[in-house]
């Protein structure tokens, strides 16, 4: 793992060369401490199963393999209100830093907006599109990669999801279904109520926002979970041959997937 990559950024300067307002991150104990919790899956799973926070030792992977690896893992934002909404990863992106022509990294280039990118394996990067929308990835072994979260399975909290989801939808709109609370990048900020200021948090650490798995699966980086579709990303087609690299992470047959992709179906393995 680069020297670079293990420190956090110094210079946290955008263009006009004005500084990144300081980080605001709320620690937890370590992972070990975090009690373990079980759910239960709508779609895949009659079995309750049992989950424990994941450290920093998870994160510290290659950007594609760290993608795959958040495919069935469990993201955990913890309300003021000491409530946990929890959902399944079932879509993620890899955007694999300077090489990468679609990624906020390409050339290698930092900014205040992408600074979270360079700092070390499990730094939370927000950013916002459209003005109004945000966006939640979080960082890799590598100089300037991170990975996409893209959908979720919503497996606790749905009710408090529904309400973050309606605040933001015109009055009269039909009631959401379940699989639809956070099939899409800025639909899963909105149901977990993802900030802008969880920007350069670490989810190895943090009170608010972490990760969980199976106890083991910490120890078997190399194993990948079966049945992932391999598909090109979504919203990058001016980027030339990087719009059809397949980068983009999803459970087969998993129906709070985005957008599904037939040709990868039947290329995949």
């Amino acid at each position: 793992m680069p020297t670079r990559k293990r420190k956090l950024v110094a210079e946290r300067q955008d263009g006009n060369g004005s500084e990144s307002p300081p980080s605001m991150k709320a620690t937890a104990p370590a992972a070990e401490s975090i009690a373990e919790t079980t759910f239960t899956s709508q779609y895949f799973s009659n079995e309750r199963e049992c989950y424990v926070r994941l450290g920093e030792k998870f994160f510290d992977q290659p950007c594609i393999r760290l993608a795959k690896a958040f495919l069935g893992k469990v993201l955990v934002r913890r309300c003021a209100d000491g409530t946990e909404l929890r959902g399944r990863v079932v879509e993620t992106e890899a955007y694999l830093g300077g090489e990468d022509r679609a990624s906020h990294s390409a050339g290698g280039r930092r900014t205040q907006r992408n600074a979270a990118m360079f700092m070390k394996p499990g730094t939370v990067y927000v950013y916002q599109i459209y003005g109004i929308y945000l966006c939640m990835n979080v960082s890799s072994q590598e100089e300037g990669a991170a990975v996409l979260l893209r959908s979720l399975e919503p497996l606790q909290g749905q009710e408090v999801m529904r309400g973050l989801r309606g605040a933001r939808r015109r009055e009269g709109s039909r009631p959401l279904k379940e699989k639809e609370l956070c099939n899409g990048p800025s639909k899963l900020c909105q149901a977990l109520d993802i900030p802008r200021h969880f920007d350069q948090r670490d989810l190895a650490t943090d009170a608010e926002v972490w990760l969980e798995g199976r106890e083991e699966e910490e120890e078997e980086e190399e194993e990948e979970t079966p049945g992932v579709v391999s598909a090109p990303r979504i919203g990058i087609q001016s980027h030339g041959e990087w719009a059809t690299k397949p980068l983009r992470f999803y459970l087969r047959g998993h129906p709070c997937v985005s957008v599904l992709d037939k040709q990868a179906e039947r290329q995949t393995p």
